[in-house]
C-alpha cells in the first residue's frame, strides 16, 4: 500500500507524505520565524501555505500608506536584523522585502496553494494527520501529512470579521472590508463611512481625508488613542521600559498624562477612553492601543467626522444609533479578523473555540499535548510570536538532538514520501 519514491519523481493525485519533522501551518512572520529557528536547530520541517507568497496578508490584504506601527527592532524575527538602512518605522514594502530576505537566508521553501482542511492528532498512531487540498476542480490535489509535530501558525488575522447591519446588503454604494482597501485616491470627493475606530479604522480614515474624501468613522465603543511618540521616543518603547521598574497601574496612569499633555482631551471630540488603563487592557483582554499618526488632528479640523455606532442602512442612507442619518457613498469595514483554527484543527483541549490557544494572554500559550504547539496567538505581536518561535524551536530541538544521538535512529534530517491511493 506504501512505498518510498524520490523528491523529483511525479505522484499521483492523492498523496501521504511522512516529515522527519514538525509541519507549519502559515507562512506568515510566525512560521517564518519558528522554521527559521527549527533550521538553526537543524531539525527539518515543512511549511504548508494556502496562499501562492510568502506574508500574504501582508502583501494582499494591507493598504497602500501601512507602516509597522512599532519601532523596527521590536518587529524583527529571530536571527536576523533589519537593515540599518531602513527607517525606524519600515514601509509595508519594505517589511516584505525584509520577510523574503528571511525566507532566503534561512532556505524556507513554503509549500504553497496548500490549503489546510483538517488536522487531527492519531490516538493510534502518536502522530498528526494533516490533510491538505490544492489546485482547482479539474487539478485538484490530496495530500496527507503525517508528523509528529504540528505548529499553528495561521495568526490572529487569518479571517475578515464582517458584521451583520440591518440592511447592508441592500447598500446601492460601495462595501468593501478593509483588506481590500489599498487607497483612498478612488473615493476622492465621496462621503465614506468608516465601521471601527482600531488602528486599521483609524489609518483607513485619514487616508480617506489626505485623498480629500469626506471620512465619518463609526465609533461604537470606548478606545485608548495615545500618540506614537512622546518627546520623539516611542510610546510602547517607554511603556516598556517603565514595566522594568513601575507596576502596570502606575505605568498606565502615567501614559495617560504623557497622552493628555500631547493629544489633549480625546472625549470632547467623541472619543471616550476605558476605564482599564491601556497597557492593563493589552495585557488583559488583548486590545491594542492605537496610535495616532495624524487621524486626531484630522478630527479635530473637521476632515474626519466621528460618529456612534450604526443602527441600520436604507438604500443609500445610514441610520445612526442616535437617530441621526447620512448620505454615504461607500462603506469601508474596519472590523477586524479572526482566528481561522476551529475550521480545520479538530482539538479542543489546546485551543478555545475562539481560534486562541486557552492560556494565549501573557507569556504562555505556546505549548499544548501530544506536540501541538501555537505561535503568534499571545497577542504580543511580532515580538511575542518571535518569542514564541524560539520557545518551540527550543523545545523541539532538544527532543530532535536527543533522539539523533541515539545508534538506532537516523543521524540526519530527511523528509520522506510515501504513495497512499486511499486515505
Amino acid at each position: 500500500m506504501f512505498r518510498l519514491i524520490d523528491h523529483d519523481q511525479e505522484v499521483p493525485t492523492n498523496r501521504c507524505i511522512w516529515v522527519n519533522g514538525p509541519v507549519i501551518v502559515g507562512a506568515g512572520p510566525s512560521g517564518l520565524a519558528t522554521a527559521a529557528c527549527l533550521r538553526e536547530q537543524n531539525v527539518p520541517f515543512v511549511v504548508l501555505e494556502r496562499a501562492d507568497c510568502i506574508a500574504s496578508l501582508w502583501q494582499k490584504r494591507t493598504y497602500d500608506r501601512l507602516k509597522l506601527h512599532l519601532p523596527k527592532q521590536f518587529c524583527q524575527l529571530p536571527k536576523m536584523s533589519f537593515p540599518e538602512s531602513f527607517p525606524e518605522y519600515p514601509t509595508k514594502r519594505q517589511f516584505i522585502d525584509y520577510l523574503e530576505s528571511y525566507a532566503s537566508r534561512f532556505e524556507i521553501n513554503p509549500k504553497f496553494n496548500e490549503c489546510v482542511q483538517t488536522a487531527r492528532f492519531d490516538e493510534t498512531s502518536g502522530l498528526w494527520r494533516v490533510k491538505t487540498v490544492s489546485g482547482g476542480e479539474s487539478t485538484r490535489t490530496e495530500v496527507e501529512y503525517i508528523c509528529r509535530w504540528l505548529v499553528v501558525a495561521t495568526g490572529e488575522n487569518a479571517e475578515r470579521v464582517m458584521p451583520e447591519i440591518e440592511g447592508l446588503s441592500e447598500f446601492t454604494g460601495e462595501v468593501i472590508h478593509a483588506c481590500d482597501y489599498k487607497s483612498g485616491e478612488k473615493f476622492a470627493g465621496k462621503k465614506v463611512l468608516v465601521v471601527g475606530c482600531g488602528n486599521s479604522g483609524m489609518e483607513v480614515s485619514l487616508d480617506l481625508a489626505n485623498h480629500l474624501a469626506k471620512p465619518s468613522m463609526v465609533v461604537r465603543s470606548s478606545v485608548h488613542v495615545m500618540p506614537r511618540e512622546i518627546m520623539g521616543k516611542s510610546t510602547f518603547e517607554l511603556a516598556m521600559k517603565m514595566l522594568r521598574w513601575f507596576p502596570l497601574w502606575l505605568v498606565d496612569k502615567i501614559l495617560l498624562v504623557f497622552s493628555w499633555f500631547v493629544l489633549g482631551n480625546i472625549e470632547r471630540y467623541g472619543l471616550k477612553r476605558p476605564e482599564m488603563g491601556p497597557m492593563e487592557l493589552k495585557s488583559a483582554k488583548g486590545k491594542t492601543p492605537v496610535l495616532d499618526i495624524g487621524a486626531l488632528e484630522k478630527i479635530r479640523s473637521g476632515k474626519i467626522d466621528v460618529v456612534p455606532g450604526v443602527k441600520r442602512f436604507n438604500g443609500n442612507r445610514v441610520e445612526l444609533v442616535n437617530g441621526e442619518q447620512l448620505d454615504v457613498d461607500a462603506v469601508v469595514l474596519a472590523t477586524g479578523y479572526r482566528s481561522n483554527v476551529p475550521y480545520w484543527l479538530q482539538e479542543s483541549e489546546f485551543f478555545a473555540k475562539n481560534g486562541f490557544p486557552k492560556t494565549a494572554i501573557g507569556n504562555s500559550g505556546w505549548k499544548g499535548r501530544t506536540g501541538l504547539y501555537a505561535v503568534g496567538f499571545t497577542r504580543r505581536g511580532l515580538s511575542g510570536a518571535s518569542m514564541d518561535a524560539v520557545n518551540i524551536a527550543q523545545d523541539i530541538g532538544s527532543v530532535w538532538k536527543l533522539e539523533t544521538k541515539q545508534p538506532t535512529k537516523r543521524s540526519t534530517a530527511s523528509l520522506r514520501r510515501c504513495i497512499s491511493q486511499q486515505f
